[in-house]
């Protein structure tokens, strides 16, 4: 199956597990009453035109064919301008608007264009979905791998790419969730008598833009960790425990407000 195929069936992702954790009653909101958000934010979209780009220049490199920069900044703006004109309730923030976000976006990849390393890695695959059951949670989980790629040891590296406003720090990503998820959907996926490694490749959006590429592993027991969170997760979504959480630096960019006014107003 594609991904929008898993998508249209019932399923739980990182960046659902990671809406319930942030705040369950926006998870509810978006995720199981349906209710479409008051607006969506341009750091979303953005990000999404800077992996469709760096989809695209994998999936050239993976073909046997090399992309100028200049092919991958006209290639990022034709991504941008179609996204917010498909985007009406696109939303800017902190003083952007869409030049100066068409601007960031060059940069950044202009520093990704000059300092991604000329490795002799083959590419495997770009944006390959994956699905996988875990005991005591009748639906999948499921997502999609941005690259996957074989180094010359016959290791399996299994790369997300991100866009932040920081340099990530060692607990990060140690912790970071989406790569736990990653490693188990590589084994579970025809990668289980491979050795696994796993990398954040980031465009980090400070003053002077950079690009940092971050290695890490996991465990048994980073995997078991998960599994018994996410399981714990799937109980409370059937027990229908919505807790709101307006401490979180996140709520005032909440794209549900009116409605979790309306909730406490109820």
């Amino acid at each position: 199956m594609d991904i929008q195929e898993l998508r249209n069936q019932p399923h739980l992702s990182v960046s659902a597990i990671n809406d319930y954790l942030d705040c369950s009653l926006s998870y509810k909101f978006g995720r199981i009453d349906g209710i479409a958000p008051e607006y969506t934010a341009t750091t979303l979209l953005f990000g999404s035109a800077i992996h469709k780009t760096l989809e695209e220049y994998h999936l050239a490199k993976m073909n046997k064919h090399t992309r100028t920069l200049e092919q991958l900044l006209r290639h990022f703006e034709s991504q941008w301008m179609e996204i917010i004109q498909n985007t009406p309730d696109a939303q800017f923030k902190n003083g952007d608007n869409f030049d100066s976000l068409l601007e960031k976006g060059k940069i950044l990849l202009t520093v990704y264009f000059q300092e991604y390393p000329k490795d002799n890695f083959k590419i495997l695959g770009t944006e390959i979905p994956f699905s996988f059951q875990l005991p005591d949670v009748p639906i999948p989980i499921i997502g999609v791998m941005d690259l996957v790629e074989e180094d010359e040891g016959g290791n399996i590296i299994i790369v997300d790419h991100k866009t932040a406003s920081r340099a990530y720090s060692k607990d990060d990503i140690d912790k970071c969730l989406q790569m736990t998820v990653y490693h188990m959907a590589a084994k579970r996926n025809g990668f289980e008598d491979r050795e696994i490694l796993l990398r954040l490749d980031c465009l980090i959006k400070t003053k002077t833009p950079k690009f940092e590429q971050y290695y890490t592993v996991r465990s048994e027991e980073d995997e078991q960790r998960a599994v018994k969170k996410i399981q714990q997760i799937w109980k409370s979504i059937e027990k229908e425990v919505f807790i709101p959480n307006d401490t979180s630096w996140k709520c005032s960019y909440c794209a549900f407000k009116n409605c979790c006014n309306e909730w406490f107003q109820g």
